[in-house]
């Protein structure tokens, strides 16, 4: 088993999902809702001076699933370059 982490602003979070169902991938998952923290695209906070925030999903799943994930975000991060969107496995 993987365990897959998908960390993106709020602003994707639809395409994100969408393109999970497209590729029959992420059926089961944990959301966070609000994530701060600082990455390669900038802060997000959540307040008056940095006011955007991210979302996570993690997500359990065997190899294949986690390559149909991967392929699932590659095609919105090549819709949006400076969303910040980023997936790891562990």
């Amino acid at each position: 088993m993987l365990r897959i982490e998908i960390i993106a602003n709020h602003s994707v979070e639809e395409n994100i999902l969408e393109a999970l169902k497209k590729e029959g991938a992420g059926k089961y998952y944990t959301k966070y809702p609000g994530v701060l923290g600082v990455g390669t695209a900038g802060p997000r906070m959540g307040d008056a001076v940095w006011p955007e925030e991210n979302f996570a999903l993690i997500i359990w799943c065997e190899e294949e699933e986690a390559r149909a994930i991967q392929r699932a975000v590659a095609r919105v991060k090549e819709k949006f370059p400076g969303e910040g969107i980023k997936v790891f496995g562990l």
